[in-house]
């Protein structure tokens, strides 16, 4: 990923984005929250239930992963459906595990 890095409003707006998104991520709650989602739009209590973490905890999380424009919801029934909608975080995370993957493999 080439990002220029240099002065200028464009640019400026394109680093402050991946800060916010790499601070939101830095808590390993949200961030196992997301890769849960990469692998699998659910709703809520799928999520705990997959991370073995109160619902409580899930929401909050899910909430401010909201507010960040990270993930999105949407209803299905009378269940709420998240997904990450944020193709730069996306690609963060992949990038991370995919780089942590490798790490291990050594």
């Amino acid at each position: 990923m080439n990002i220029d890095i240099s002065k200028g409003k464009h640019r400026d707006k394109q680093l402050d984005r991946a800060a916010e998104i790499l601070k939101v991520l830095g808590h390993p709650v949200r961030l196992r929250i997301v890769i849960s989602l990469l692998h699998d739009d659910c709703n809520v209590k799928r999520i705990w239930q997959k991370l073995e973490l109160p619902q409580a905890t899930i929401s909050q999380h899910l909430a401010q992963l909201k507010a960040k424009g990270i993930v999105e919801s949407r209803r299905d029934g009378v269940k709420m459906c998240y997904s990450v909608c944020d193709e730069l975080a996306e690609r963060l995370v992949r990038s991370m595990i995919s780089g942590c993957n490798k790490r291990s493999e050594k």
